[in-house]
């Protein structure tokens, strides 16, 4: 665990369950990541944790934000952000939403439809716009290929289309998959959209961005290949299919920056045996998908859990959240095992949830109060 986190948990002792981040760690993730990609403009995905001290201390770094939302882009602005260092990264927004943030300042949208596409010209009118292409997500623990991008074919069209429009055909973009273990995912993605790229400078598009979306993975039970590998895959592919004239670069990581920076503090409510038979037993905690650990669904994010008994002889467990509801668990397949001595009132931490935790959290489901959040 981060040190200064456990001096906090251990000083403060704060109720559970809570969350607690470790805001330098934050900035620490940030620098590896341009250090690793140095040509890349990092734009931080706000939905990864978009608290007001990560915000504030990503800006001071510089950072440029991606939003996803009006709200988002309002605290990316309240958090010290210009306008031009901040992106309307979704491609599904209000026309409400598209004029409020162009008002504000903003002039980079993401679109991957024509419907999308004319709300930006009527509302945001000469912004630059990217378009989102949809590529494979093997290799992701957590996919989001289904709902987003569009085909190179319809891409082409639509960018095409932007400039008739008198929007700003900026660039184009792809995500592989948040969790994305594989670099070739990446590779072949750069692939894909090279040759789009190439085709639309040929028909006179001036086009000068490609955004290569976040996806970078970090370790939470098992280990990942380091970011370095990740920036050399992308680099060589860059290189390859852009030769000298490599495009200007955004990387819009969120779990990267954030995830290993934080942890949650649960207590265990209670360990009970279904079957005396049975050797697992069910470990329900106070905190579960409800509570901000919904990426736990089909156990896709498997997050490292320590207690107080750790190094003593360990068992089978199935791991649930306290609701009632049949859906709240967390692990039964994964093969989890926990310490014997494992008792109800026992506080266990849940490690590398600074992302995508506090933001699923509920706000009151079966009148259980949302996450805590602590920021150090």
């Amino acid at each position: 665990m981060i040190t200064k986190i456990a001096r906090f948990l251990a000083d403060v002792q704060p109720p559970t369950p809570c969350l607690v981040v470790d805001v330098e760690h934050v900035a620490r993730n940030w620098r590896v990541l341009r250090q690793a990609l140095p040509l890349a403009r990092i734009y931080y995905a706000v939905k990864a944790n978009p608290a007001a001290p990560v915000l504030a201390r990503l800006a001071s770094l510089g950072s440029c934000f991606d939003a996803a939302s009006l709200e988002e882009v309002e605290a990316c602005l309240a958090a010290g952000a210009a306008p031009a260092e901040i992106s309307f990264g979704n491609t599904v927004k209000k026309a409400s939403a598209i004029a409020r943030a162009f008002a504000l300042g903003v002039r980079l949208f993401a679109f991957d439809s024509a419907e999308e596409l004319a709300k930006l010209a009527a509302h945001a009118p000469g912004a630059q716009v990217y378009c989102r292409i949809a590529v494979d997500n093997a290799g992701a623990d957590w996919p989001l290929s289904r709902k987003f991008g569009t085909s190179v074919e319809a891409a082409r069209e639509l960018m095409l289309r932007a400039g008739e429009l008198g929007l700003d055909a900026f660039g184009l973009s792809f995500h592989v998959g948040s969790q994305q273990t594989d670099t070739l995912s990446y590779e072949a993605a750069i692939a894909r959209v090279a040759m789009l790229f190439t085709d639309l400078r040929a028909r006179g598009v001036d086009i000068r961005m490609v955004n290569l979306g976040g996806g970078f993975p970090v370790r939470y039970r098992g280990d990942v290949p380091p970011i370095e590998r990740f920036a050399e895959a992308i680099m060589h592919a860059m290189t390859r299919h852009f030769g000298n004239a490599i495009p200007e670069m955004v990387i819009e990581p969120g779990r990267f920056v954030v995830a290993e920076a934080g942890v949650v503090s649960s207590e265990v409510v209670l360990v009970s045996r279904r079957d005396r038979e049975d050797p697992l037993r069910w470990v329900y905690l106070d905190i579960g998908r409800f509570g901000g650990l919904a990426e736990t669904e089909g156990e896709a994010i498997r997050y490292a859990i320590t207690t107080p008994h750790d190094g003593g002889e360990t068992g089978p467990v199935a791991i649930a959240g306290p609701t009632c509801d049949g859906a709240d668990i967390l692990y039964e397949r994964a093969s989890y095992r926990l310490p014997l001595a494992l008792r109800d009132g026992d506080r266990v931490q849940l490690h590398a949830t600074g992302a995508y935790v506090s933001t699923y959290a509920s706000q009151g489901f079966n009148g259980f109060a949302p996450l805590a959040e602590h920021y150090i």
